[in-house]
This record gives C-alpha cells, sequence and structure tokens, in this order.
C-alpha cells in the first residue's frame, strides 16, 4: 500500500502542478491525502482550491482525501493567528506593519474565492483522517497536531510535548504539516512525519515538498521528497494575478 501526502499549497499553483505532475508519474499510489492550508497568501487562492476539489470529486473521496488547515479557517471564518504582544516601541511599529501586510492580503485571498471554493474550504476544517493499513496498524493525517490545526510540532518539540499532543489518539504514524518543515522522528510508539510545504516551504524555499509512504511487511517506508519548481515563473504569476504584496510571499520563496 502506498500513501501520498502533500500539504500547505498556499495559493502557489506553479508549486502544486509541480508536485501533482511527479505524483502522477510516481506508480501504485493507492491514496493520497492533502492536509490543508490550500489558499492563503499565494497568487491563485481560487485555482488551488478548483484543483484539490477536482481531485477529491473525481472519485467522491476514496483515493483521495482532503482536510483543512489553519489558514483555510481564516479565509472562510475570518479569523486570524494570535500574536505575541509587542516588547517595545520599535517591535510594536513593525508588529503594526505585519498585521496590516497579513490582513491585506488575507482579504485579497478571500475576494478571489467563488461560493463554490468557499463551500468547499468550509467542508473541510476541524478534521482529521485515519487508514487501518493491513499488517502495520491504525495511521493518522492532522494539519498541526491531532485536535490543533495551530500547535506546532517541531523537531525540538520536547519528547513530553510530543507524547501529550498523541495521548487520546490509537496509532502508530502520525502525519502532519502546518510547520513548514519537513521532519521525520519517533516519540514512543509514535513515529511523527511532516511532509513540508508544497508552496511556501520554510526550510528549503524555492523547493516543493510532499511525502511518500510505503507500507509492505508489517513496516514503513517514509520518503520526504523535495522537488525544484520555477520560481520565477511563480513570481511573476503575483504579479499577473494582481497579488497585493508581490514581494512579501516572493521573499518567502526565493532561495538565499
Amino acid at each position: 500500500m502506498r500513501l501520498a501526502v502533500i500539504s500547505d499549497i498556499h495559493g502557489n499553483l506553479t508549486a502544486l502542478e509541480t508536485v501533482l505532475e511527479d505524483l502522477a508519474q510516481t506508480p501504485d499510489i493507492d491514496l493520497t491525502w492533502c492536509l490543508g492550508d490550500l489558499a492563503a497568501f499565494g497568487p491563485r487562492p481560487a485555482e488551488c482550491v478548483r484543483r484539490i476539489k477536482a481531485l477529491a470529486e473525481a472519485d467522491e473521496g476514496k483515493t483521495f482525501r482532503v482536510i483543512g488547515g489553519n489558514t483555510d479557517r481564516y479565509l472562510v471564518y475570518g479569523e486570524r493567528l494570535r500574536v505575541p504582544t509587542a516588547q517595545d516601541e520599535a517591535e510594536f511599529a513593525q508588529h503594526a506593519q505585519n498585521l496590516i501586510d497579513r490582513d491585506t492580503i488575507l482579504n485579497w485571498n478571500f475576494s478571489r474565492l467563488d461560493w463554490e471554493c468557499y463551500q468547499f474550504l468550509k467542508g473541510t476544517l476541524r478534521r482529521e483522517l485515519s487508514k487501518e493499513v493491513e499488517g502495520y496498524g491504525l495511521v493518522i493525517g492532522y494539519h498541526g497536531v491531532p485536535g490543533d490545526d495551530e500547535a506546532f510540532l517541531l523537531p525540538n518539540t520536547t519528547d513530553e510535548q510530543a507524547s501529550d499532543y498523541f495521548l487520546d489518539r490509537e496509532g502508530f504514524l502520525g502525519i502532519g504539516g502546518h510547520t513548514h518543515r519537513q521532519m521525520d522522528r519517533t516519540v514512543g510508539r509514535w513515529r511523527m512525519v511532516n511532509v513540508g510545504s508544497i508552496g511556501m516551504s520554510f526550510d528549503q524555499p524555492g523547493i516543493a515538498q510532499y511525502g511518500i509512504f510505503t507500507f509492505e511487511g508489517g513496516k514503513v517506508d517514509v520518503e520526504l521528497r523535495a522537488l525544484p519548481y520555477d520560481v520565477e515563473g511563480a513570481t511573476a504569476d503575483l504579479h499577473a494575478a494582481g497579488h497585493p504584496l508581490p514581494h512579501w510571499f516572493a521573499s518567502r520563496i526565493r532561495p538565499e
């Protein structure tokens, strides 16, 4: 059994198409999971939602399943991520500009969605995925951590905290996104994998990340893929789409 997992597209259609083309050339994929953050921040929010929606509806979700992430929820409900308070005047000034930039982009992203995109995103929110793999056991998928689409599970998260996130879950393998950084660590009985971000990787800017999980003989082989994509094309697409702050997004996808 082979499971493909993608996450954190963030409206970057150029990167998404690169991954989908790679997936189409990968043999024997039985199931694909998409772990959310489809639209926010990038130049093509509606186009990315429609692309994922079409894949999910092609066989009524039997082989392509989707859940939403925190930024999908922000677009649907108008919510925003809580941020730390400013500690001094200089930080306050930068803090104010950061909030203005964030809301400008998210409001523009929302304005690009149509009713069908909105309904689709709404239907993905606050969900998780699971699959009982014969001979291996239960595998779960979530956006941030089980039960929380905003919490961060990182390589330096303490073993105690990481274990706490999985206390009320059954299984052996947990797969998430949200941090925009790939990770593969084991704590107790749990193997915790982050497939990274397709559209806005933090640890590998300009690279589209996702994962392939191959189950055989009671074991799982984890392949974290990292694909270069046309960053110049994605940057040009910001201007073509009329993105309100193209330099904001471009600075996050260009390799240093």
